[in-house]
């Protein structure tokens, strides 16, 4: 059996061995850039041996200037379709030729020539931005990267907007796992506290600025983040718990380790991070006012309108409604 070759680096070879000796000789001096991009595990560098069942396959992204795509793009794609050489001809491959515009209106709905704004920025999916930050740049001649790089990241008050809700999501339940269990409800309490769980690592994604992927890799990928080494046994002990006390005490100090995190960004004024007991209830919560210190340095006017009301964070609460990135345009209204 051959050793497996990772998607990023087949497709790098299908580039250079097969499409751009066909371009270079039928094309000479044709603009393009070359990428892989978009969806696909190899994509986001987690494919392995079982990837190849379905739709895996070399295969690489062209992208032409808007002048030379209406003149040479059907060209183009008969002759790769005719000369891809015999090494290549045992595997599918593929290709698509775009231009930049296109493309990014194809997968994020928006129009790179234009302002991207605070609703914009909300209306992205995490898995959509990240598909078109991961992947390769083979090469780059008509500014594929510098596109790119406008989306590496969200904009600072954005970025600040997002972890507030993320607190804001964890503040109202923290004291709900002893709750539930309280009443003898430990299936709820777990519940709870794996909602939570997956709150606290939604945080962590946010923290280190990494897009979080969909569901498949989002735990794959947060194993990547640099504070995965320390929190992810306290977040299985928070999940293999069999008691409510036993939870919440993996909680906490799962709390404890996040809201250092915040204190080590040195974004806001340093938050308390202690723990307390919720009133005179036998419950543990942090009452650090991490929202708060988070809203206060946020400056855009058009970010600030939008944190004032309940802050309900970004648009990947509502994946129903993200079957397709045409359906952005309805989500921008959530926003106004």
């Amino acid at each position: 059996m051959s050793a497996f070759v990772p998607g990023l680096e087949l497709s790098r070879r299908f580039y250079q061995e097969a499409v751009r000796p066909i371009l270079d000789a039928e094309f000479p001096g044709l603009p393009h850039s070359a990428a892989l991009l978009g969806r696909g595990s190899e994509v986001l560098g987690f494919d392995d041996e079982m990837s190849g069942d379905h739709n895996w396959e070399p295969r690489v992204l062209l992208f032409l200037r808007e002048e030379d795509h209406a003149r040479h793009s059907e060209a183009i794609d008969e002759t790769l379709r005719q000369g891809v050489p015999p090494r290549f001809q045992g595997h599918p491959t593929d290709y698509g030729i775009h231009t930049l515009r296109g493309y990014f209106r194809q997968r994020l709905d928006v129009d790179i020539d234009g302002e991207i704004g605070a609703r914009d920025w909300l209306t992205f999916s995490e898995q959509g931005l990240r598909m078109v930050t991961a992947g390769a740049v083979y090469h780059d001649e008509v500014g594929l990267q510098n596109v790119r790089d406008r989306f590496a990241y969200y904009p600072r008050d954005v970025w600040f907007y997002l972890l507030v809700a993320g607190w804001w999501r964890i503040h109202p339940e923290a004291n709900l796992v002893g709750r539930a269990g309280s009443v003898g409800d430990e299936l709820g309490s777990a519940l709870i506290g794996s909602r939570l769980v997956l709150d606290l690592m939604r945080l962590c994604f946010l923290m280190e600025r990494q897009y979080a992927p969909y569901s498949k890799w989002f735990g794959t990928a947060f194993s990547r983040l640099a504070c995965a080494a320390e929190l992810s046994p306290i977040l299985w002990q928070a999940l293999q718990a069999e008691t409510w006390p036993e939870r919440e005490n993996a909680l906490m100090a799962a709390y404890e380790q996040v809201a250092a995190m915040h204190n080590a960004l040195n974004i806001t004024p340093p938050v308390p991070t202690e723990v307390h007991q919720l009133w005179d209830r036998p419950f543990k919560v942090i009452w650090g006012d991490f929202p708060g210190a988070l809203g206060a340095q946020i400056q855009d006017p058009a970010v600030k309108r939008i944190a004032e009301r309940w802050p309900a964070g970004g648009v990947d609460q509502f994946r129903d409604l993200l079957l397709a990135p045409g359906h952005r345009s309805l989500l921008l209204h959530l926003f106004e």
